[in-house]
């Protein structure tokens, strides 16, 4: 008799629970997703690692290679397709991967992103002057955490200030698995054409942006097809922005519930740290995409079909006692960072990387030297949190500025 598979998430935990309950099994479990989709989940920091370094090899992302997807054993509404069936640069594998990921890497270089930080900080105080202007009691999350990632993305593909509001409410419909497959399957399809038509106007109207650069690539012989560049952007506005904006959240839940690292990261200047060691405690990305086995193999001592679907489940890895010690529950600053996993290893390491940790060292700065009394107004127990699989993060920051009345 076929052993019953462990439900993911449990009804009665919060999804980092289920997951730290699972990884006591084993560092690599095999789950039921809803739908009674079968999945491993790879928990511990030396599982995960071992994976993400057999990325483009024994692992694959292109979903072609998940016979399940194909063969009538997932029903066609499951809630996840949109997600999982790809059309991006994160789902293309070996040298097709190798041949986009180059293009966006000299578009997308360390210079450009060195470039956009007077032009990131001038949006950051604008932003805190609204915030201040709001008062007490003042939502952090649309004002600031996911205000500044969406200005700062958009900015960088050239996008419209109309138009960027929507591209929020899209990728947070898409990401969330509480979204009915219809409105996912719409909501996938009205991003497409907004990016097709991006592609077309900045064919018409080059600027100084990264979708142009990549239109500029592909006008000079390259071999990126239009499908190919809007599944970058596609991509890039989903992953590049909404974990940017967990990310922050998840610093000022934590700083909130560990003045005294607050105080040390004033003190010290250490919001680079703050930055990273947040990356560990309370990653973003709950759990990537999946991923697809190429060929049996076993991880951890825990054998994996070939053909199987895996993700990498980054929250539970990153708070691992056996990779950090007993304090990996821990929120510490100060704590070694070599060997950390916060933006991947290996072949897929995040590209965006170098964004994300400017954009959020210069926010965690000036957020906390602008308010350095800032106060969550709600117990941190009470806090909503986003309802994905993927991306996690506070959905709702009420904050008391501290600020002295008049």
């Amino acid at each position: 008799m076929t052993p019953t598979l462990p439900s993911f998430p449990a009804a009665d935990e919060n999804l980092l629970d289920t997951c730290i309950r699972l990884r006591e099994i084993a560092p690599v479990v095999e789950v039921e997703f809803p739908g009674g989709v079968p999945a491993y989940l790879a928990l511990t920091h030396k599982a995960v690692r071992e994976i993400l370094a057999g990325d483009n090899k024994t692992f694959l992302r292109d979903p072609r290679h998940w016979p399940a997807l194909h063969d009538g054993s997932i029903p066609e509404d499951w809630p996840l397709r949109a997600i999982v069936q790809g059309g991006h640069l994160s789902t293309m594998d070996r040298g097709d991967h190798r041949r986009l990921r180059g293009l966006v890497g000299r578009a997308f270089t360390p210079a450009r992103v060195q470039a956009l930080e007077p032009r990131i900080q001038q949006i950051i105080d604008g932003l805190l002057d609204d915030v201040v202007a709001a008062g007490d009691g003042v939502d952090l999350v649309p004002t600031f955490t996911e205000a500044l990632p969406m200005w700062v993305i958009c900015e960088l593909f050239g996008v419209p200030a109309e138009d960027r509001l929507r591209l929020r409410n899209w990728t947070g419909a898409l990401l969330a698995h509480t979204t009915p497959p219809d409105v996912a399957f719409t909501t996938q399809n009205n991003l497409q054409a907004f990016l097709h038509e991006l592609v077309e106007r900045k064919q018409r109207e080059p600027g100084d942006d990264l979708t142009s650069g990549l239109v500029q690539a592909r006008d000079e012989g390259d071999r990126l097809t239009t499908d190919e560049l809007v599944g970058v952007l596609w991509l890039m506005l989903v992953a590049g922005h909404e974990t940017t904006v967990h990310l922050l959240g998840h610093a000022v839940v934590a700083l909130a519930q560990n003045p005294d690292q607050l105080g040390l990261a004033k003190a010290e200047d250490r919001w680079a740290d703050v930055v990273e060691e947040t990356l560990r405690y309370r990653h973003s990305v709950m759990m990537t995409s999946f991923r697809f086995t190429a060929e049996d193999v076993t991880i951890a001592g825990v054998h994996i079909p070939k053909g199987s679907a895996v993700g990498v489940v980054y929250q539970a890895s990153g708070v691992d006692p056996a990779e950090y010690g007993t304090s990996a529950d821990q929120f510490d600053i100060t704590r070694e960072q070599a060997g950390r996993l916060g933006f991947g290893h290996g072949p897929r390491y995040c590209i965006g990387a170098p964004l994300a940790r400017l954009e959020s060292r210069l926010a965690l700065a000036s957020l906390y030297r602008r308010l350095p009394e800032l106060s969550l107004a709600i117990d941190p127990d009470d806090i909503p949190y986003s309802p994905s699989f993927f991306t996690v993060g506070p959905m709702s920051l009420p904050v008391n500025l501290g600020i002295a009345k008049p």
